[in-house]
């Protein structure tokens, strides 16, 4: 299979390029700008035609979009930008996989959900109900893929961490290095995912497709200051002064989902 991977230069991008070394099948990673050390195809995936060209260049199969506009609080200031690189740009990358048959494996998110209240992991038929425009966006991505009647793997994921880019638990290595202390949210609680695990279930899902929305984390719950212990604890620093607050106390320009745990029986059950 020829496999073509957007944002190839961010966290879940990075882990497909050390999961691409191990099978047999070919990747195409692409990105907006080039990353020091590894290839990477310039593509613009707001430009339908430039996705066609490419696709037909390489005669790919399927599609992995790990492109997004991910700054959650920014995006309520950038709403048409967020729009276009969360729903417009993975519409284009569905209509041109349709047009060759392919596949299109599109990352979202837990924060389409959020704003109703509830105390049960989410399901993949609950209704969306985003507490900003990064979520909401990305709901309307999801929905203009669906719409174009292209095969579609819909994976909506929750709390990314990696060794790349910018994430939580880098941020709070670094905070833990220049700080003598850390307040730390206590009341937003989901599921923290390392990247290279989702990658590993995206590959899964390539070699027996089945088309449908997915939920995929790691197992288990916490809130952010609770992963803010283990963090400090797998570090050597568990002595590290780290005290529970209220998501108040850091005032922000988007209200976060208070419980986003995500349920993963289908993706279990569709692809073991």
């Amino acid at each position: 299979m020829n496999i073509l991977v957007t944002g190839a230069n961010g966290q879940l991008g990075n882990e497909m390029r050390i999961i691409s070394k191990e099978g047999t099948d070919k990747y195409i990673f692409t990105d907006v700008v080039e990353q020091e050390g590894v290839e990477t195809t310039i593509l613009d995936i707001t430009d339908f035609e430039a996705i066609r060209k490419i696709i037909a260049e390489h005669q790919v199969n399927a599609i992995v979009n790990c492109a997004a506009y991910t700054n959650v609080d920014a995006a309520e200031s950038n709403e048409a930008l967020a729009e276009i690189l969360n729903a417009e740009a993975p519409k284009n990358l569905a209509k041109a996989m349709k047009e060759v048959d392919g596949w299109l494996v599109q990352i979202s998110t837990d924060y389409i959900f959020g704003k109703e209240p509830y105390n049960t992991p989410c399901r993949e038929e609950q209704t969306g109900a985003p507490t900003g425009v990064y979520g909401l966006t990305k709901l309307h991505g999801e929905q203009k893929i669906i719409a174009t009647g292209c095969k579609y793997i819909i994976i909506r994921t929750a709390w990314l961490y990696s060794e790349f880019g910018k994430n939580f638990c880098k941020t709070m290595l670094n905070l833990m290095a220049t700080k003598s202390a850390l307040k730390v949210v206590f009341d937003q609680c989901g599921t923290p995912t390392y990247a290279w695990d989702l990658a590993t279930v995206i590959e899964a899902a390539l070699k027996k497709p089945v088309a449908g929305i997915y939920h995929y984390s790691n197992e288990g719950v916490c809130s952010w200051f609770d992963f803010t212990k283990m963090i400090a604890e797998y570090s050597g620093q568990k002595d590290f002064d780290i005290q529970p607050c209220h998501s108040n106390e850091f005032p922000s320009s988007v209200t976060r989902p208070s419980y986003s745990v995500l349920d993963k029986t289908k993706i279990k059950d569709t692809f073991g």
